[in-house]
């Protein structure tokens, strides 16, 4: 037999077998392709991304408030049940009719004045009752003062647009994290299909020279009987390993937003611990790089800024409010008069001042409630960075039991492949069985499996302590 297994000393080479051997006919990504399209179309980066245009809303908005509010009005008004009103002459119409009567004197000059004097008024009174009034203005609203609001909640939508911008960053580094991990599944699996099918080429060649003995008289039917029972179980068993291969590609693709292909195929390799280097341990250059703790931080903030704006109700309000309006009042629908400055369109400016005196303690419960978030804030903050060592050294934990796993199963397959090696040379002289040689050819299968699985559980913890210490 051949030594188609055979397996470097240093292993320091982890390319898939099955990636680097076989020719693809489907679609073929490597990792840092499909990162890029994961990147693009994960849902979960897409919404972060809206919820970041949604706080570059709000910081527009906040500047909003701090300046003038511009509203236009229009009103018609039809009131029932009112006669039709006419202008009132009746004061001047009794004073002309005196004067033409000989038993009174003519009204002078102040009588007449008065008496057009109340009959305007009594004209007035009566446009009150109008069936048709209508009106269209426009008035300006300025915030002069409103307890420091204005400019705290810009802050705040200034300090939510940052913590937005730090998510879509940490929900960028979530994605590169499932996909390596998804990508190192899928190495594994190609890996273990590419042994098993090595494996089962040298169980052919078993099958073939055992049946060839047995032919000759050489060897026996059981000898036969074995080999093939080896080789039906790795044919059955491949055909699921091959299933579950193709699932975890379309885990892949699931994660890059892409729908089901059963052809897709992944090329890449493991990171070799021999060659990663090591991330940065220090707790000061992890607090900065940790995504958390600067969301943790800007809620802080926000939670803090929340807190005046609670107070700020305890401070008065001050309006500026500037406004023209035109009126117009018939007894007709389709009869309007002109605008005129000085009859029909009112002016006005006003300047108004507003402070609640007493609202049943809201305004004090409000604070009360704010301070107890900005102080539940703060306590996460704490523990997280307390947290954050905890976990570094269990991930440095895990990482150090997987390296010494790797060099236990290099070691595994060095020792395997020197028992398959000298059992087939002992087996060509005759001086070893087929069925010792059948199970140095298992143990060797099986080691480089483990060596594999070794490797990826490896690159699986170095990534997890890549994302601890913020270096993802």
């Amino acid at each position: 037999m051949s030594k188609q297994l055979a397996i470097s000393a240093t292993m320091a080479v982890t390319i898939a077998l099955s990636m680097a051997a076989q020719t693809f006919a489907g679609q073929v990504y490597t990792r840092e392709e499909a990162i890029k399209v994961a990147l693009e179309n994960s849902s979960d980066v897409k919404s972060a991304e809206e919820s970041l245009k949604k706080t570059q809303s709000a910081v527009s908005e906040g500047y909003g408030n701090a300046y003038p509010s511009i509203d236009l009005s229009a009103k018609v008004t039809r009131i029932f049940g009112l006669d039709d009103v006419k202008a009132s002459s009746d004061m001047s119409d009794a004073m002309k009719g005196m004067a033409q009567n000989p038993d009174y004197g003519a009204p002078s000059a102040y009588d007449m004045a008065a008496a057009g004097g109340i009959d305007g008024l009594v004209s007035a009174m009566k446009a009150q009752g109008y069936r048709w009034q209508s009106s269209l203005g426009i008035t300006a609203t300025q915030i002069l003062y409103a307890g420091g609001k204005v400019g705290t909640g810009i802050e705040i939508a200034k300090t939510a647009k940052l913590a937005s911008e730090i998510t879509l960053e940490k929900t960028k580094n979530d994605v590169r994290a499932q996909v390596d991990e998804a990508f190192n599944t899928v190495i594994f699996l190609d890996s273990s299909v590419a042994v098993t099918e090595e494996t089962m080429e040298l169980l052919q060649n078993a099958v073939d020279l055992a049946t060839q003995a047995y032919q000759s008289g050489l060897g026996t039917e059981l000898d036969v009987v074995r080999a093939q029972l080896e080789l039906d179980g790795l044919k059955s068993g491949i055909e699921g390993l091959k299933k579950t291969q193709i699932v975890a590609r379309n885990g892949i693709l699931n994660i890059m937003g892409l729908p089901y292909d059963p052809e897709v195929k992944f090329t890449g390799e493991f990171r070799d611990p021999e060659k990663t280097p090591m991330p940065d341990l220090s707790m000061e250059g992890v607090k900065k790089r940790r995504k958390e703790l600067a969301q943790l931080a800007a809620k802080e903030e926000i939670d803090t800024k929340l807190v005046d704006i609670e107070e700020g109700s305890f401070k008065p309000t001050v309006v500026l409010v500037g406004g023209v309006e035109y009126s117009n009042k018939q007894n007709e629908f389709y009869k309007w008069d002109a605008p005129n400055w000085d009859k029909n369109i009112n002016k006005y400016i006003a300047l108004a001042v507003t402070m609640n005196l007493f609202n049943g303690k809201q305004t004090t419960e409000k604070v009360a409630q704010a301070k107890s978030d900005l102080r539940s804030t703060q306590i996460l903050k704490d523990q997280a960075e307390r947290g954050f060592r905890l976990q570094i050294e269990s991930c440095l934990s895990t990482l150090g039991n997987a390296r010494q796993q790797i060099n236990m199963k290099k070691r595994s397959v060095e020792l395997a492949q020197k028992n398959y090696d000298l059992t087939d040379a002992a087996f060509k002289v005759g001086r070893e069985t087929q069925i010792n040689l059948l199970t140095a050819l298992v143990s060797l299968r099986k080691a480089k499996l483990e060596y594999f699985e070794a490797l990826k559980n490896w690159n699986s913890a170095y990534e997890a302590l890549l994302q601890a210490t913020g270096e993802y």
